[in-house]
């Protein structure tokens, strides 16, 4: 017979908890219009998500809310389970209106492989939150009887994860965006018509 410690129990608690949920992922697109792949991305520089001081040919973002249970236990407090509630946006171009037949050949492939590279930064969201999870179930404070620096203790671990889901957006985007990388590959491929 095997016994199980509470902090092996938790950790499989855990990991099924991990398996009731998963993403909701949405596309919401915004128009945009032209004959040739320099109209389009034309289009694209007028009409994309505003991100930071520009615009974006795509963006992802995402909307993370939680529920957590947080126990008083022995004068401590313990963080027995946490559930995300994880909505992943992808903002994509869409092109209004038919294209000619070459340009459409340019243009599916182009939005294929932004996609592709937005579909990255969403798993770089889901991982974050599989690590915000795996650091929150079980968490624990003595002297807690009010469950008050759990949450201070909890807060500081999830900023340091923001800002590692931050970072690793970051590179892969100035790897991708840099010259050569896809995404500069993708863009020249559709306004020189390769």
């Amino acid at each position: 017979m095997r016994v199980l410690t509470i902090a092996a129990f938790l950790a499989a608690l855990a990991g099924a908890a991990h398996a009731d949920w998963k993403p909701v992922e949405k596309v919401v697109t915004y128009p945009v219009s032209g004959q040739t792949g320099i109209e389009l991305y034309r289009s694209i520089g007028e009409n994309g998500p505003k991100v930071g001081v520009g615009r974006a040919i795509a963006y992802t973002d995402f909307d993370l809310k939680w529920s957590r249970d947080y126990q008083p236990r022995n004068g401590g407090c313990v963080l027995a389970s946490a559930k995300p509630f994880l909505t992943i946006t992808y903002r994509l171009p869409k092109v209004s209106g038919k294209l000619p037949p070459e340009t459409g050949r340019l243009w599916e492939a182009f939005i294929a492989g932004v996609e592709k590279h937005e579909r990255v930064h969403g798993e770089i969201i889901l991982d974050m939150v599989r690590k915000i999870e795996a650091v929150s179930v079980g968490l624990t404070t003595s002297d807690d009887p009010d469950c008050k620096k759990i949450r201070e203790a909890l807060t500081q671990k999830l900023g340091e994860l923001s800002q590692e889901q931050r970072r690793k957006s970051r590179e892969f985007d100035k790897v991708e965006m840099s010259d050569g990388g896809n995404v500069h590959q993708l863009v020249l491929r559709l306004v020189n018509g390769e």
